[in-house]
Parts: structure tokens; sequence; C-alpha cells
């Protein structure tokens, strides 16, 4: 589980600097990486090709990731992507062939100006004809095959050698291949700069190169689709793409999908009946007896795990804390002149101390909340999150800035009362929300650290963890944060998971609470007035939050939770 959180670690860090890479390149503000696709802000954007998909978990280097964000933006700048789409022959072999080689096109239209970039490419594409080699794909005739056309036919347009290692390999198929498709093959390097007529020699290799297979397999290629034809070709395709690579353990990307009744609403998000809603202060229903246990539990694994809160007020402070300009220093050196002091100037011709400076001070105008899933399955969670929680609110008091602890849950398993009002009501289709929404507050804004500390250790009640309607409790944050006087205004949502709220799904469909859950978080980033970020407890929430941090709150140790908090805290926009 460590290991796995810390490749998700590296792997968005890395997927970062590549996205702001991509940015550059391509002028596009909307490009970034989500779970480890590149989307335009929230459509995914295709495969393109097989070597434009590095993976930490393959011990694929910087080098490559940096490849492979400098090919799909060559793929951007210079492929007219209606046109491919007109262009590109249907059988799935001939598809991938062709896409290989419209990739190869592009890279060859590198900026000369940028060495970098070509150099990025050419790496990239070796490190994965290494891989594609020593996995032995090259062992079957159809991995031979197709492993010298990419080899042959990105070294024909873009001038480089094919990989040393593996050239006598596949010199008998480069043999029996170059008289067949030479012709096209010199139309590829000469109509490089033309999309169009490139294609109709790209086409024709491909094509080549899908009956080729389709002759030593038994099966024609050329075919009409067949029912099965997606499945056909994910398997043709997953020979040189990661399609199904396995994620690491504690780092699964969150699962969601498009909400048919989401999206046909005319009305919008539903809500059955708020009747039943309520907001609530967990330690006014907690005995007094029972919250000093819980806050005593929660003091020793603070105190166990060493946090040095002074150090930690103080990168909070440099993180958040916005630079004034308000006060001066006086009888400097440099600066603006002083005229205060003109006449000591007259007085005394060699002194230099004559300048007066603004001096630069960060206020710590900033309010911070926390806005917990108290579903079910975060029970296990509870001690790591109140602790990490706890001390980040004394931590943030000590640097001049407030914070807000909060929770959402529901007021009843499967509906509740909601549920059979609707009942009662005779069914009606599509309802909306179907549970007793119930949002809670640990600790308010307004409450200093040491006045909320039985509110914090209340989180430890294990009777609060129910069902999760995210949507409406991140809606309920925000206008919380917006009430509010402070110039920086961050919300820090944890779950382990999607919306979850078995009485709405039945009656709407599975996706439901997701497509809401998403609508608020763009609405809310698209406003900017709040910065919503995502803290993921053993998920990537990427789907939901642009920007996601993923953690294993039940191996990490909280100085490292504190450190990945930090990191979520300082990750810009990435959308």
């Amino acid at each position: 589980m460590i290991e796995g959180a810390a490749a998700a670690r590296r792997q968005q860090r890395v997927e970062e600097l590549c996205a702001a890479t991509l940015r550059a390149l391509v002028g596009e503000r909307s490009l970034h990486y989500r779970g480890g696709r590149v989307h335009r802000g929230r459509r995914l954007l295709p495969l393109y090709a097989p070597h434009l998909h590095p993976r930490i978990e393959d011990a694929d280097d910087f080098g490559s990731f940096r490849g492979a964000a400098d090919g799909i933006a060559l793929r951007l700048l210079h492929s007219d992507a209606a046109m491919h789409e007109r262009l590109r022959p249907p059988r799935p072999v001939a598809l991938l062939v062709f896409e290989l080689l419209e990739q190869c096109r592009v890279e060859s239209l590198a900026d000369p100006a940028l060495p970098g970039v070509k150099r990025n490419l050419r790496h990239r594409f070796e490190q994965w004809s290494k891989a594609f080699h020593r996995s032995e794909l090259t062992g079957t005739d159809r991995g031979l095959l197709l492993y010298t056309v990419a080899q042959i036919a990105r070294s024909r347009v873009t001038g480089e050698p094919v990989l040393e290692e593996t050239e006598d390999l596949m010199e008998t198929t480069r043999g029996a291949l170059v008289p067949a498709i030479g012709s096209a093959l010199a139309g590829l390097r000469h109509s490089r700069d033309d999309q169009a007529a490139y294609a109709v020699h790209a086409r024709t290799i491909a094509e080549h190169i899908a009956a080729m297979i389709a002759s030593t397999e038994g099966a024609a290629d050329t075919a009409p689709p067949a029912d099965d034809g997606a499945d056909e070709e994910t398997a043709a395709f997953r020979l040189l793409m990661p399609m199904d690579a396995p994620v690491a353990d504690g780092v699964n990307l969150a699962v969601s999908g498009r909400s048919r009744v989401f999206d046909e609403a005319t009305d919008g998000y539903r809500v059955f009946t708020r009747a039943y809603d309520r907001v609530l202060q967990p330690a006014q229903l907690a005995r007094a007896e029972r919250l000093r246990e819980l806050r005593a539990v929660l003091d020793a694994r603070i105190a166990a795990a060493g946090v040095h809160a002074a150090r930690l007020a103080r990168e909070l402070h440099a993180l958040l804390a916005a630079p004034t300009r308000e006060r001066w220093t006086d009888a400097e050196e440099e600066g603006l002149i002083d005229g205060r002091r003109l006449a000591q100037l007259v007085a005394s011709p060699g002194e230099r101390r004559l300048f007066r400076r603004e001096r630069d001070e960060r206020a710590g105008d900033a309010v911070l909340a926390f806005l917990i899933d108290c579903s079910g399955s975060m029970r296990e969670h509870a001690p790591a999150l109140a602790a990490l929680v706890d001390v980040m609110a004394r931590a943030l008091e000590r640097a001049g800035m407030a914070s807000e602890i909060l929770g959402f849950t529901t007021g009843a398993w499967h509906g509740g009362r909601a549920q059979r009002d609707w009942l009662r009501a005779g069914r009606p289709l599509h309802p909306g929300r179907l549970n007793e929404a119930c949002h809670l507050v640990f600790k308010d804004a307004d409450t200093p650290w040491r006045q909320a500390r039985p509110g914090v250790a209340a989180l430890l009640e294990p009777t609060l963890f129910r069902e999760g309607i995210d949507g409406e409790a991140v809606d309920w944050a925000c206008g919380r944060l917006l009430a509010r006087d402070e110039a920086r205004k961050i919300l820090v949502v944890v779950s382990d998971g999607c919306p979850m709220d078995g009485a709405t799904q039945l009656a709407n469909d599975p996706y439901y609470l997701d497509a809401h859950l998403r609508e608020v978080v763009d609405r809310r980033e698209r406003q900017s007035r709040v910065r919503v970020l995502g803290l993921g407890v053993g998920l990537d929430l990427s789907p939901f939050y642009s920007r996601a941090q993923a953690v294993d709150l039940s191996a990490m140790a909280l100085p490292a939770l504190l450190r990945d908090v930090l990191a979520l805290l300082a990750r810009r926009q990435s959308r």
C-alpha cells in the first residue's frame, strides 16, 4: 500500500510537469493529465500511439514522460482530428498501424529551433522499442511484423536510424516488407507536410499489414465488422497499448460514468424533499465524558506522531499567506529616496542611508476548510483523519489563518423518511436525491482550536458514518466559505470513493450523484472564488477534482500525510 501510494504521488508530480509542457507547446490552458490520460477540459483525448503511454510502474524515466508529452503536443498542433477521423481505416489492425504512422508524421514536424523536443521524442520511442522487444512480444510473427513496421516507418519519415539493438532481429521481416510497401514508404516522407496526401500512403501500408496478419491467422481482416468488433479492436490495441494495465494497489482511479437522468433533466439536479435535512454539531450530540475519552485517544495518537507544529505553521504561512506592501523600512542604503532625509545629505555629504524600501510581508488572510466524507467506508480511517485535521487546524491558527472542519453523511441508511415519502407519493419517476442530507460542523472558522478540541474528537464517533451525498456537501461548504471576508478561500474534500446513496441510485441511475458532484465542482472552479481540492483516501479522485492527491491513511505516518496535504495545497489549477 505504501509503495503504491508513493508511486501515485510520483506519477502525479511527473504528470503535472508534463501537463505544463503540453500546455506551453500547444497554447491551450485546458489540457491536463487525469488518471494517466490526457484530457482537454473534461473530454478524454484518444490514445493516439502506443509509445505515448509511459508508466511509473514500468520504471519509465522522466525523459520518457517528457517525450510522450511532446509527442501528444505535436499531434494536437499538426494533425486535423476531423480529417484523421474521416480518412482512417475501419478495421482494428489497420487502424492501429494508421494511428502509429500519423504520429510518426507529426513527430517529424518538430520545430528545429527546439532540439530538446526532438531529443525527447527519440528517447521515448527508443525506450518503448526496447521495452516491447524485452517483453518478448517480438517473439510472435504478429508482434515482430508490427514492430518492424513501426521501426522502418518512423525511420523513413523522421530520417532517424532504427533501433540498433533489434536491427538484426527484424532484417528478414524488413526484407519481405520493403518490396511490397516501398513506394508507399517513400510517399510518407515526401508528403509529411500534407496530412491528406500522407494519409493515402499511410492507409495503403496499414491495410497491407492488416491483410498480412489476417492471412497468417486465417481471419479476413477486411470482412464486415462483427458483433464483437469492440472486443476484437481492444485485443488488437492491447498488443501495443496499455489499455488495461493494472493500477498500483491502493491508488485506483475513481470509477464514474455519465448519468442519462441527470443529462436529460430540464430542471437540473433534483431533491425530492428537504424536510429532513439537518446541519448538526456532533459535539453537542455526545456526552461530555464520551468526548473526553475520544479526545484522549486523539491526543495520544498526535503525540506519538511527533509533528513539529511550529514548522508546519511556518510552511502553511509561506504557502497560503498573501504578500502585502503596507510598511516601509527607513535608513536604507538603496531603494527610493526619502525626502525627509535630504537635509541630512546637505549636512553630511558622505551619508548613504538616505533611502527607504517597501517591506514585503505576508498576511494570513485565508481560510481553509476540510470537508470530510462520513460515509460508512470512511469509519476505519477516522482516527488518522482526525489527527490530520486537528494538527492542521492548530498549525493554521498559529499561522494566523482560519480553518473549518466539516463533514457530510446522511440521516439514515437507504433513504429513511425521504424515501418513505416518495413511496407514499406513488413512486414518481426520477425523483432526484432520496435521502436525508446531514451536514456536520466539527469546528467552525470563528472557534479557536483550543475550544474546538472536543468537537474535532467527535469525528471518532462511529455512529456518524452512513452514506454520502458529495455534490450538495461541496456546495454547502463553498457557501460557508463565501460568506466570510478572507481573501483566499480553500476547500479540501476528503473522500475514499464516489458519492453513494442506495435509495437515490435505485430511483434514478447509478451515476446520478456523480454527475451532480462533477457539475458542482466544475461550476465552483469556473467561478474561481473557492479553490476546491480533492484528497483521495486510497483513491485517485481526478474524475471529480482537477486538483487531487491520493493518500493512504491506513499506512502512512502523520508527517508524511501532512507533506501530501501541503503538496496538494501548492498544486496549481490543471484545467
